[in-house]
């Protein structure tokens, strides 16, 4: 048994920035949990102050329900895997998987019956005599693993493992990490800022943005109901389409969605409508995934939106089309590192400030020395300054359209996503 969790943790450096702020996380019992999110977002100094490679500033850390903050390393059953392999190049495959437990005073001949049984189920067994300079790149990685398993840790750490491989690699091994580790039943955390090994490999993610933690959940769930607007954009391929709307409420009729030139009706029997109207004459972000969208005749009736192709982008599969519907885009700050601005805009545009970021000029902004995993909006100088949104839609390979081309796309309203000037989710309280 090996759980993880992690009490009101916050990490920050000498410098005074937050790399961690206030982490909630509970991991469970052989559960694989995914920690996602970009380069600098305090990923990995989870998984080092989890290793005691890092102390916490504040907060506790347990595992399997006990204090571990005054254990050392070595106490504390955890194996780890870093990004750049960490080998020793003077010794061959077999001493690099083997060393860990030549430490622990393990015999050399079971210990040699280990090693010879962790390289067959890695595939490496026939490399064990050679050194890591004579290795490729996948080999060194799963030497790498192979040194981490056979120790039979209670707890796998992954420190961003494949992201040093090329892509058909990394298909083929976070398949072969994800089954080991379920076979082992080992507990593991994994962090990675690649959604699709996210979303393919893990029981539950965590999303991570400046340190604070957004969303948690498995990947159906995170996708399908993001928390947060960052989540909502950082997830998808294409990305969600996020949308500035107005919102103007027809008492026991339906709700309208303008967002500029066109609007979207809500059905009033929409049980999120209750939630929505609350916004009644402010502006609130849609979100509208690629699936939700579908092509249609010019003249079909109900929930359709009217635009004008950009671009178009060929996939093979499938091509893109990037409409112009006369939206306004709402475009998500992904940097992780604070940005330092200037006091708040006044009126309509200080309740959403430090929530959305748009797509102008800069523009005033708020302070905030804290990290707050909140997004940034810039200030609206006017609507001739505003980047019109490409709402992205699939469309057949290489469709008999292309830039310049009208374009119907119907709507399907059940599958909207609403966020308020918080950049949460409006809805939060519905399934």
């Amino acid at each position: 048994m090996s759980t993880v969790a992690l009490k009101n943790v916050t990490k920050i450096w000498p410098d005074g920035t937050y790399a961690v702020d206030n982490l909630d996380l509970e991991v469970n019992d052989g559960e694989f949990m995914v920690l996602l999110g970009p380069s600098g977002c305090g990923k990995s100094t989870v998984l080092r102050m989890i290793a005691g490679l890092e102390d916490p500033t504040e907060g506790d850390l347990l595992l399997n329900g006990e204090p571990v903050l005054d254990l050392p390393p070595r106490e504390r059953s955890i194996a780890m895997v870093f990004q750049d392999f960490a080998l020793y190049p003077h010794m061959t495959v077999g001493e690099n998987i083997g060393f860990p437990l030549k430490l622990s005073g393990v015999e050399p001949s079971p210990r040699q019956e280990r090693v010879d049984a962790i390289a067959g189920a890695l595939g490496i067994g026939e490399v064990l005599g050679r050194r890591p300079s004579q290795l490729s790149g996948g080999q060194r990685q799963r030497v790498a693993m192979g040194r981490a398993i056979v120790r039979r840790p209670g707890l796998f750490l992954m420190d961003e493992p494949l992201s040093n491989l090329d892509s058909g690699l990394r298909a083929e091994l976070r398949a072969e990490i994800s089954s080991m580790t379920r076979e082992l039943g080992v507990t593991t955390m994994y962090v990675t800022h690649d959604q699709a090994e996210a979303l393919t490999m893990a029981d539950r993610v965590a999303i991570m943005r400046k340190g604070v933690l957004q969303d948690v959940g498995t990947p159906t769930e995170v996708y399908r109901r993001p928390a947060t607007l960052y989540v909502a954009a950082f997830l998808g391929s294409p990305r969600m389409n996020l949308l500035e709307a107005s919102v103007y409420v027809h008492l026991d009729q339906y709700i309208v969605l303008n967002f500029g030139d066109q609007n979207l009706y809500m059905p009033w029997n929409d049980p999120r409508s209750r939630a929505v109207m609350r916004y009644h004459g402010e502006r609130i972000v849609v979100g509208i995934r690629a699936e939700a969208l579908t092509p249609v005749a010019p003249d079909t009736q109900g929930h359709v939106l009217q635009g004008r192709i950009r671009y178009l982008e060929h996939h093979g599969h499938e091509s893109l089309a990037f409409l112009d519907v006369g939206a306004t885009a709402i475009v998500v700050d992904e940097m992780s590192n604070p940005v330092h601005t200037q006091p708040p805009v006044e009126g309509a545009l200080k309740r959403i400030g430090g929530a959305l970021q748009r797509l102008t000029r800069p523009g005033p902004v708020e302070i905030d020395p804290r990290p707050t995993g909140r997004v940034s909006v810039l200030n609206d100088p006017g609507r001739h300054h505003r980047k019109p949104a490409e709402l992205s839609v699939r469309l057949a390979p290489y469709p008999a359209v292309g830039p310049g081309h009208p374009l119907a796309i119907s709507v399907r309203m059940e599958a909207l996503h609403f966020f308020d000037e918080r950049g949460d989710r409006i809805d939060v309280g519905w399934r």
